[in-house]
């Protein structure tokens, strides 16, 4: 299996930013870590072996990137800052490693995806650039950042949490764009954040964009199920 390393200095950021790549063709994953989880969680966790019959056969080639949560939504410091850190981090995902998948992968198909927080991040990303994303794949994710802001609101918030923003798109073409777009919510029914998928999933479906809400069993929040999701879903709704 292809592997690669890269790192550089992310202008996004104002420091280095590391990522791993497998895989030498297809589709292009982009994966997302956990709460403040690192580039090579993904590989740690062996979700790499789980995929290893779609990267072998050259139907994905896998992106993980590392994470700056620690910095923006975890951080210690004023919401606004948290807020405006992650758009940083938002603007080095669209600015530096996209492009970075494109010379890389003349594919044009990407999926986002991620778990529990990585969740989030899958979704907020890939709802806000229907044109780049093709599918969205959450598993166990999170839903709705707001419980991450104090109470603190802006427009830079609104614009990163897709429970609002789907809800107040009027722009045909973007409209057009998301309900192309294939859209997986997968969550346990005990897990505390299947009330943010329900809300997520309610919101896309009045707007008129279709996604798949699957509720598993239990908690389903940890990697043995994940490895399971990733698998089932990886390929769409099955």
């Amino acid at each position: 299996m292809n592997r690669e390393y890269h790192r550089w200095y992310s202008p996004s950021l104002h420091r280095d930013m590391e990522l791993l790549v497998f895989g030498h063709s297809g589709a292009r994953l982009l994966v997302f870590p956990t709460s403040r989880g690192r580039f090579f969680e993904w590989e740690d966790r062996r979700m790499m072996d789980t995929l290893g019959h779609h990267i072998a056969s050259g139907w994905l080639q896998v992106y993980c990137v590392d994470s700056v949560d620690a910095e923006s939504w975890y951080a210690h410091r004023h919401p606004a800052d948290r807020i405006a850190r992650h758009e940083q981090y938002h603007n080095y995902i669209l600015n530096e490693v996209l492009p970075l998948t494109q010379r890389k992968n003349a594919n044009p198909f990407l999926i986002a995806a991620g778990a529990s927080f990585g969740g989030f991040h899958a979704v907020s990303f890939g709802l806000r650039h229907p044109d780049l994303v093709g599918r969205i794949l959450s598993l166990s994710g999170l839903c709705d950042i707001r419980g991450f802001s104090d109470g603190y609101y802006d427009e830079t918030l609104y614009f990163n949490n897709p429970v609002d923003f789907i809800a107040n798109e009027h722009d045909p073409r973007r409209l057009d764009l998301l309900r192309r777009q294939d859209v997986i919510l997968a969550v346990g029914r005990d897990d505390r954040l299947r009330d943010s998928n329900e809300r997520l999933t309610a919101v896309l479906w009045q707007m008129g964009i279709g996604n798949a809400l699957r509720l598993w069993d239990g908690w389903a929040h940890d990697w043995p199920f994940w490895h399971k999701m990733l698998l089932l879903y990886i390929g769409g709704h099955d």
